[in-house]
């Protein structure tokens, strides 16, 4: 290093300081806004596809805001859907119950007017048949009692003493 301090000349700095300003000229002349300029195009071109990722990144935000948002419509639509379905079940069966309630108890109280007739007329026909039988024992029992004449005596008695306790 001494010896580069020591061997300094002015003429040589002079020319070399030239040469640099020639070289620092031309690099700037032709090849500095080349550089410059693919650097710029570079930055643009990273800065534009950085704003296209921003703008893909909101629409795929938005999209997806878009498809939660028709998600939860089709199943409140689905929800809705279900629950009128239910509603509509549901009355029917209670229909179907109220119908077939009426129409059981239509039938019950058919039957029962019919049982009721009918227990009636068997009530009707067998007082007719007793009293018929109690005729027959009575028209019977009449003859053997008026055959003896002592026995009609003592019915005859017996019958006065039955109206009078009555």
């Amino acid at each position: 290093m001494d010896k580069l301090i020591n061997d300094f000349g002015f003429g040589l700095f002079f020319w070399q300081f030239i040469i640099l300003l020639v070289i620092v000229f031309i690099l700037g002349k032709f090849a500095w806004k080349p550089i410059v300029n693919a650097l710029e195009a570079r930055e643009e071109g990273i800065a534009d596809a950085l704003a296209a990722a921003e703008n893909a990144k909101r629409e795929m935000a938005n999209l997806k805001a878009d498809n939660e948002k028709l998600l939860a419509e089709a199943r409140a639509e689905r929800d809705a859907l279900i629950k009128e379905a239910r509603e509509i079940k549901e009355k029917m069966l209670a229909d179907a119950k109220a119908e077939g309630e009426a129409v059981g108890e239509k039938m019950i109280s058919q039957a029962k007017a019919t049982i009721e007739s009918e227990k009636a007329a068997a009530i009707v026909e067998l007082k007719t048949q007793v009293s018929s039988i109690s005729i027959e024992i009575a028209e019977k029992l009449l003859k053997e009692e008026l055959a003896n004449t002592e026995a009609q005596a003592k019915l005859v008695e017996k019958m006065l003493d039955d109206v009078k306790l009555n």
